[in-house]
């Protein structure tokens, strides 16, 4: 199946869409899907689509779910392969197409053999990338109806881990993703005399440095959480003007629901107080945008004795360490108990796109773990949906 499935992910890279412009992904699933009769949803979260294939029986009366995001990012291309992106400044930096083209795959063989007890869901998602696709497509109604399932899975290719190897763990695998806006209002006027102003860059700059004492003295140091602000924007570009108000945003990274509620309650404290402190109003803005993704045990020993069965149990690592970025997986996995694995796809070449970073201009999947991606789904379906 390699070649075929590695020249629709190659497609797929030459033709990326943003956050709900996966139109060239949609279509090209939809025909796919068509050819091979195999029936679908269209339309959930805009662009997103659920493929439903029917095992051989359904005395089970389960379902399992298997997920693959389509979006790409707003990255100018540099990784030099000949199926680079024909959209100047849009890429799949993140390996989405490959994601899409494994699940295409994985419809392929399932639908053929249908060697299961009961029904497999293949959900094509849109806007990983901060748009929250997962959310939009369960908000239409994914996971309810005849779209309920008792289990769902998804994977991401890891080019920090070679190709040949899986990592899982059981809890939390990513962070939580929150945003935040501070507004700091001050009271404008000549920088010769302070005195008479409010000053909203020195506040600012004291309330940056206080929201870091947040993770290291009231997280326990066992939990895991990141504050970084990432943008300060003061000022009229005069250099002897005070100005008015200043702008602070950031992001927090937590990997527990409960260091989740502490950081942004003592956030918005921090920011009363330090307002109080120099006598003005400070105005906070938080978003929670993604949850935690958080591997269900039982699901993760699942996930990872498949992986096993493919790439040998010493190649499989059962308690790798969780990342701090966020997927918006972790919002299917509120709903709906399962699991979500790396799937590593380095090569020995250091200068390969396959050993690129995430979100780096340079990377590009590695066409070679589509077999091993697809079988690692087709044995967690089978597994888990066994025939008597």
């Amino acid at each position: 199946m390699l070649p075929e499935f590695a020249a629709y992910r190659r497609e797929l890279h030459q033709n990326p869409g943003l956050m709900y412009e996966e139109h060239y992904s949609k279509a090209m699933v939809e025909k796919k899907l068509t050819e091979w009769g195999i029936s679908f949803k269209s339309g959930l979260g805009k662009t997103g689509i659920v493929a439903i294939i029917e095992g051989q029986k359904n005395t089970s009366g389960k379902t399992i779910g298997l997920r693959a995001d389509m979006d790409a990012l707003p990255i100018k291309e540099a990784s030099g392969q000949p199926w680079v992106s024909k959209i100047d400044g849009k890429m799949h930096a993140c390996g989405h197409d490959g994601h899409t083209a494994t699940l295409l795959g994985v419809a392929k063989y399932l639908n053929e053999t249908k060697n299961f007890d009961g029904r497999t869901l293949l959900i094509f998602q849109p806007a990983e990338e901060g748009g929250r696709g997962a959310f939009a497509m369960m908000k239409d109604g994914l996971f309810k109806g005849d779209l309920k399932c008792d289990a769902v899975y998804a994977y991401h290719n890891w080019p920090y881990m070679p190709i040949g190897t899986a990592g899982i763990r059981p809890g939390a695998i990513m962070a939580s993703v929150d945003n935040f806006e501070v507004i700091v209002t001050g009271r404008s006027g000549h920088a010769a005399y302070p005195h008479t102003c409010i000053d909203p860059v020195m506040i600012g700059a004291s309330l940056v440095m206080q929201l870091q004492t947040i993770v290291s003295r009231n997280v326990p140091p066992q939990e895991c959480a990141v504050i970084s602000v990432t943008n300060f924007n003061a000022g009229t570009g005069a250099y002897n003007i005070i100005p008015d108000a200043a702008k602070i945003t950031g992001t927090v990274r937590t990997l527990s629901p409960a260091t989740r509620d502490l950081v942004e309650a003592r956030l918005k404290e921090v920011c009363k107080n330090v307002g109080v402190t120099y006598g003005t109003e400070i105005q906070v803005t938080y978003d929670r945008e993604i949850d935690p993704t958080i591997n269900d045990p039982k699901h993760t020993t699942i996930f990872a004795d498949a992986a096993a069965r493919v790439l040998g149990n010493e190649n499989v690592y059962r308690e790798i360490e969780p990342s701090m970025g966020g997927e918006d997986f972790g919002g299917m996995l509120v709903e709906v108990p399962g699991a979500y694995i790396r799937i590593g796809q380095a090569v020995s070449a250091k200068d390969s796109p396959h050993n690129k970073s995430l979100h780096n201009s340079g990377f590009d999947f590695n066409d070679d773990i589509l077999p091993i991606a697809i079988d690692v789904f087709a044995e967690v379906v089978e597994s888990s949906l066994p025939l008597k």
